[in-house]
């Protein structure tokens, strides 16, 4: 990770702060990474995971919350923002090859940092998760790089209906070696076979050890989450089209990804854990409607001044997501004596002293905890978005 006081934004642009409003930027896709990575801090840093309202948890295993939709709308964004990135050079016909290894390095960084993070106060390499949120991240972003730069639109599409089909079509039709039937059920699919035998056990997600929801085989799909944002990217670069007739389209094609969702969960279920097809699509246009939302309101009509506070997070999103991951560690690995001179955890202990008390419902201090880390943050980066120090993958 490297620090620059020029306002790149992540892997996106590379125009200053004050040029926020001219054209080719999108200030929408900076508030909407804002707005996700907000959501991932929140539902990521409960006071207590045993007291969480069901919004801010993930399903059990079929079907989607408010929460599912978090990580899918990040890789969308991975999606659109190699357009904006990498479009110029497309367009110049540049040599592909030093471009090509930008983007895998920016990648291979991205899986690194996922690394660290689960190594990190573990220091234990035997148990070491290799997938991970981060290492999906950077997985995804060097497949769609690779793709937008070496394709066209239609072969891109073609390629995203090629991967959710054939993902279907694996997953229901091919049962796990060694079983009778293929079936979605946790740890029986073929995918987490797959996991356990390429990764194996002790790698995988230690609340499981027999399936990782970031896994091998899910990864695919998400490519696919990633090709609905570089096709949106496209769609909203394309020259000589009004800006309002772009979010008419978009907004059509939100309904039609969210019924076609729909439709294909009566068989293949919207699931998260298994990044399902029906999942990419139905997850794909909440995602489209989103961004056409955000788009009409900052970039078209102009109406910013409430978005100072997800640009700051957006700006650096993925550096948010990797400290405070690792601060969340250490508060937790970080033992104290408590009231009754029994050691507890720091954060255990602050929780108890600040938030306990004062709320009836575990809940409600739960959702407190949460929402006073998302606002030490915010401090934290409304420092540094005023200081310029934009840190860059």
């Amino acid at each position: 990770m490297q620090s620059t006081t020029q306002a790149a934004v992540e892997t996106t642009h590379t125009l200053p702060l004050a040029e926020a409003s001219q054209p080719g930027r999108l200030v929408s896709l900076d508030v909407f990474r804002g707005i996700t990575v907000m959501a991932m801090i929140l539902v990521n840093n409960p006071g207590d995971w045993g007291h969480i309202y069901a919004p801010l948890e993930h399903a059990e295993w079929h079907g989607c919350t408010p929460t599912d939709l978090i990580f899918p709308f990040f890789l969308f964004i991975v999606g659109v923002s190699c357009v904006y990135a990498l479009d110029g050079v497309k367009r110049r016909a540049e040599p592909l090859g030093p471009v090509l290894w930008r983007v895998v390095r920016r990648g291979a960084v991205l899986i690194g940092l996922g690394l660290f993070m689960a190594y990190f106060l573990k220091w234990d390499l035997a148990t070491l998760r290799l997938p991970g949120v981060l290492q999906r991240i950077g997985l995804v972003f060097i497949a769609c790089g690779t793709v937008f730069l070496t394709t066209s639109w239609r072969t891109q599409l073609w390629l995203l209906a090629s991967l959710l089909i054939g993902y279907n079509l694996l997953e229901q039709l091919v049962p796990a070696p060694g079983a009778t039937e293929a079936v979605l059920l946790p740890g029986k699919d073929f995918g987490a076979w797959l996991d356990r035998t390429v990764l194996g056990e002790n790698h995988l997600w230690a609340s499981s050890r027999t399936w990782d929801p970031e896994g091998l085989l899910g990864t695919l799909p998400a490519i696919g989450t990633g090709l609905l944002g570089v096709l949106t990217g496209q769609w909203l670069r394309r020259p000589n089209i009004a800006p309002a007739e772009k979010v008419v389209w978009l907004m059509v094609d939100a309904v039609l990804l969210i019924v076609l969702g729909l439709i294909w969960n009566s068989w293949f279920p919207v699931n998260k854990s298994l990044w399902t097809s029906s999942y990419v699509l139905y997850t794909g246009g909440m995602a489209v409607a989103g961004l056409a939302t955000l788009y009409w309101l900052c970039d078209v009509q102009g109406w910013r001044r409430w978005t100072k506070p997800f640009l700051v997070y957006g700006v650096n999103a993925i550096t948010v997501f990797f400290l405070s991951g690792l601060l969340a560690r250490g508060l937790n690995t970080w033992k104290v004596a408590g009231p009754n001179g029994t050691p507890v955890s720091v954060k255990t202990l602050l929780y108890q002293q600040f938030f306990v008390p004062y709320f009836s419902d575990p809940r409600d201090a739960s959702l407190a905890g949460a929402l006073a880390c998302v606002l030490i943050w915010l401090v934290v980066l409304w420092g540094m978005y005023a200081r310029r120090i934009i840190i860059k993958v």
